[in-house]
């Protein structure tokens, strides 16, 4: 039918809409980020129950509508994450990542990538009952998809490749002990972040909590918000 189109997603958030209706925003496979309108979803008997709350993975049909709305007219639940809704802080990780992927996805702008990195964290936050380098790996590699990725191996006043000890963004990444200034930063941390960038991610989200993991998560933090240039909530309730 003219206007109806299929596509997976995962809800970032809603918004009540009238008695009985909701908005729902929700970053999908290939039609980027999509607001639709939900109708009688807060009723007793809707047919879409709980399936469209955030953190979602569904599967869904929508008729496109004529202004920026569309509308949901079909859901089915592909992962619903019970063992991170019923654990506080994984949920506020989790959070943590839907704030952050609603900020930078477009609406209208396929980005399958973002999408299936979103999926992929929220699969493995499920699957770990402890895993404090979840969030900060997945902030990282967003920046990098985000063509925001610091400068990591070398100095980026001057170039030095040596004792590399500070973070700043404003910079473009870390800096030597000549030209010192943001945030101190450890090796330990340093190779972390470079690890979890060049393709060592699974090895390293199995690494126990510890020192470097509370610097990574710090610079994760401070990076992220950087970038989007305001504070990302739920992550001041971790």
């Amino acid at each position: 039918m003219p206007g109806l189109y299929r596509d997976h997603g995962v809800v970032l958030r809603t918004i009540r809409l009238g008695e009985a209706d909701r908005i729902v925003s929700l970053v999908t496979e290939t039609h980027g980020k999509v607001r639709a309108v939900v109708k009688g979803v807060r009723k007793t008997k809707s047919r879409f129950g709980s399936r469209l709350e955030p953190m979602s993975h569904v599967s869904l049909q929508l008729y496109a509508g004529r202004g920026d709305l569309d509308t949901v007219t079909q859901a089915e639940t592909i992962d619903h994450f019970r063992s991170v809704r019923e654990d506080l802080d994984r949920l506020a990780q989790a959070t943590s990542m839907l704030e952050a992927v609603d900020q930078v996805s477009q609406e209208r702008e396929a980005n399958p990538r973002l999408y299936q990195m979103l999926v992929g964290a929220l699969r493995a936050l499920a699957a770990r009952p402890v895993a404090p380098l979840i969030v900060p790996a997945f902030f990282w590699k967003l920046l990098a998809l985000e063509g925001s990725q610091p400068l990591l191996d070398q100095c980026a006043r001057c170039g030095a490749e040596d004792e590399l000890v500070a973070f700043e963004l404003g910079q473009g990444g870390v800096l030597c002990r000549s030209c010192r200034q943001g945030i101190p930063v450890s090796p330990e941390a340093l190779a972390l972040v470079r690890r979890i960038l060049g393709g060592d991610l699974t090895r390293v989200l199995d690494e126990p909590d510890g020192p470097a993991s509370l610097e990574v998560r710090a610079l994760a933090s401070y990076a992220m918000e950087f970038h989007l240039e305001r504070r990302i909530r739920s992550l001041h309730v971790l």
